[in-house]
């Protein structure tokens, strides 16, 4: 019984002396790094705007928002080259315009108006969130290098109830470039105040990861969905079509 009570003492002598972090798991390793900094479509889904293209042009859903979210991609990379900014909102605003009349399609001024609304109220993968806050419960600071406007990351982060799981919805607007200008990667150190080393870049397109890394951030392709590798002769640290694999990547 006295060596029991012994056992016992010394038990709770070493818990008093051992730091709640030892005790709740010495073997947790640090994250590889201090921060990722997200393009959106890793969070959000971009064809989660189908079925409102869908209910205004009847069977022709899908290959309209590939088509608009081309000439969107399009309109950034020349109004980058051309040194002629404009708010992403107004480019996707643009982009609509151009996709429908290529296409020979019309829409009222409502049904216009509905489209542009679903870049404001994106959903998230099904692994987005949870990823998120894993992220967040490590210690890793969490921001996003955006061609969207900051209107448009603001609309959706809250109604997908996210806001709160950002330390800044950072968009290029900011400096008045489009990725994957170096300054709009650039703007991403500025606010965090951390070296290109410590931060890791999660892309969604295959030529964001070419600008991330090529600019010099580690960067992970999440590869949503499954296209080939850009043939740019520099390629992504890691890549898959999941935010599990962006996770053991930043969290080792």
């Amino acid at each position: 019984m006295k060596r029991i009570t012994w056992l016992c003492l010394t038990a709770i002598t070493v818990c008093l002396f051992v730091s709640p972090a030892e005790r709740s798991d010495a073997h947790v390793a640090a994250p590889r790094f201090k921060a990722v900094a997200f393009d959106y479509f890793v969070i959000f889904n971009p064809n989660s705007v189908v079925p409102t293209v869908e209910k205004v042009f009847p069977g022709r859903g899908l290959e309209f928002t590939k088509a608009w979210r081309a000439k969107q991609f399009e309109y950034g990379f020349l109004r980058s080259i051309t040194n002629r900014h404009e708010d992403f909102f107004k480019v996707t605003e643009d982009a609509l315009t151009y996709t429908a009349e290529a296409m020979k399609l019309e829409f009222s001024p409502q049904a216009k108006q509905e489209l542009l609304n679903a870049y404001l109220t994106l959903t998230p993968w099904p692994d987005a969130i949870e990823g998120l806050k894993t992220l967040k419960a490590s210690g890793v600071r969490i921001i996003t290098i955006a061609n969207f406007s900051s209107k448009m990351l603001r609309a959706n982060a809250e109604h997908a109830g996210i806001a709160d799981l950002f330390d800044a919805l950072l968009s290029t607007e900011e400096n008045h470039t489009y990725k994957p200008d170096p300054r709009a990667y650039g703007l991403g150190l500025e606010r965090l105040g951390l070296k290109k080393d410590e931060v890791a870049f999660a892309a969604f397109g295959g030529w964001d990861a070419y600008g991330a890394k090529s600019f010099g951030f580690p960067t992970y392709w999440v590869n949503r969905f499954n296209l080939p590798v850009e043939k740019l002769g520099i390629s992504a640290d890691g890549t898959s079509h999941d935010f599990a694999g962006l996770l053991e990547f930043v969290l080792n």
